[in-house]
């Protein structure tokens, strides 16, 4: 399977206008059999309750049949089951469960269209893209802000971006690089397969799920034809100066040279989201001006920081005493962390106190894999003590009677050590892809 994945892979990137006609017959048992074993077993049910185990008791059968059903095209996905997760700011975000067949179709088409649009991505994409992550795209924002000509930042949100994609836009699209019909109405029924939310099922007549196999290729696509495109082929050649995007899912920034072609390109962006039935939310799009004019005038009319996935990005002087880009866990992800910890250790202080630790150690080793990047050591090292404090405060609640005072908390530390932050990526080191430049 991974050679005919290679082969559409070769033919995209060798013949960039080919438009694929036969596709649908690389989802054969073989490949559902492959997507079956690569799927977590941890992930939530769907509608219908089937989980990876139950599925694999009868793992060749069920899928023999679902082959059957999709060769006479009488397969329609389940509705997805909606459950929603906290969002930073508050509220809940949706997301959407498809029950564990559709998963495995799903995943089968995500491979299918990554094989072929890895090819026409642009360097500044990073989300859910394969070998390209979150420190990547931190290290192409460092290595454009440190540009002497970047002045300006565009911080942009997508109003419930994965709730708003245009089916009929995205059918379009994807009609640039496919005409196979049996493919195409596939994602079309999956993208009108209806949400099942306390029990009543609803319609979706727009919106790609959350949550959802193969929505992440399917949001890129949007992008890279709705934004990106645009952006590297039209806009940046009409503008005055240097201009930049990093985009990460629907999380992008915009860097510019001059504070008029900032202004006047938010204006433009507006325009074209709103062709492709989106919206830039006013409350959480911002322009920023990275440093200060030397005579002050500018004080107060522009913030100086911006968060991008999940970093504070800001300028600040290193030792040398020349300014540079610098990043720190922004405020809210770094509450989150708090908050989440608090929660498990008091739901989990009862348990055995090695038990206690190591798992405890295990969430804060993934959180400090993520946030351990050059330059944010502080905000790691609060992190640290501020769970350090909740381990003692709640561990002396285990019963009416105090386990032990800081003296014996120390000792009970060094035999039971708490894991420490270290930085483990260093986002000034060139990784994936290089800084793209737009022309000005």
């Amino acid at each position: 399977m991974e050679t005919k994945l290679e082969r559409i892979a070769e033919i995209a990137r060798n013949r960039p206008e080919e438009v694929f006609t036969a596709l649908i017959h690389h989802i054969n048992k073989d490949m559902l059999i492959n997507c079956h074993y690569e799927l977590d077993a941890d992930k939530a049910a769907g509608v219908d309750g089937v989980t990876k185990k139950e599925y694999e008791k009868n793992l060749v059968e069920n899928i023999e049949n679902l082959i059957d059903r999709m060769k006479s095209k009488s397969y329609r996905p389940k509705p997805v089951k909606r459950v929603y997760i906290e969002k930073l700011s508050g509220g809940k975000r949706p997301l959407g469960i498809p029950a564990y067949e559709d998963k495995l179709v799903q995943k089968a088409v995500a491979k299918i269209l990554n094989a072929i649009y890895e090819e026409d991505f642009l360097e500044f994409s990073f989300g859910f893209r394969p070998e390209r992550s979150c420190h990547d795209a931190l290290r192409m924002v460092n290595d454009i802000c440190n540009r002497d000509k970047i002045n300006y930042v565009l911080d942009t949100d997508i109003k419930g971006f994965f709730d708003n994609v245009d089916h009929e836009w995205l059918m379009k699209f994807l009609g640039h690089r496919i005409n196979d019909p049996n493919m195409l109405r596939l994602i079309a029924r999956f993208l009108k397969s209806g949400i099942m939310e306390d029990g009543q099922k609803q319609k979706t007549e727009k919106g790609t799920p959350q949550g959802g196999v193969c929505s992440p290729v399917l949001a890129n696509i949007y992008l890279h034809y709705g934004v990106d495109i645009w952006f590297d082929r039209k806009i940046s050649k009409q503008l005055r100066g240097e201009s930049y995007m990093v985009r990460y899912a629907d999380d992008i920034i915009f860097c510019f040279e001059h504070e008029y072609d900032a202004q006047r390109f938010k204006e433009e962006l507006t325009e074209r989201l709103d062709k492709f039935e989106l919206e830039l939310s006013k409350e959480k799009t911002s322009l920023v001006k990275l440093e200060d004019d030397e005579d002050g005038n500018d004080s107060g009319k522009y913030d100086r920081t911006f968060d991008f996935l999940g970093f504070t990005n800001y300028m600040g002087k290193c030792r040398d005493g020349i300014k540079r880009h610098k990043v720190k866990t922004s405020s809210k992800r770094f509450n989150r962390s708090v908050r989440r910890c608090k929660e498990w250790i008091k739901a989990n202080r009862t348990l055995p106190v090695e038990e206690f630790m190591k798992e405890l150690n295990r969430k804060l080793v993934g959180t400090y894999n993520y946030f351990g990047v050059s330059g944010n050591s502080r905000s790691l090292s609060s992190l640290y003590y501020r769970v350090r404090r909740l381990v003692f405060k709640w561990l002396n609640r285990r019963s009416q009677r105090k386990s032990f005072n800081w003296g014996k908390f120390q000792k009970f530390l060094s035999k039971f050590k708490l894991k420490r932050p270290r930085i483990k990526v260093d986002i000034f080191k060139s990784g994936t892809g290089s800084c793209y430049l737009s022309k000005g």
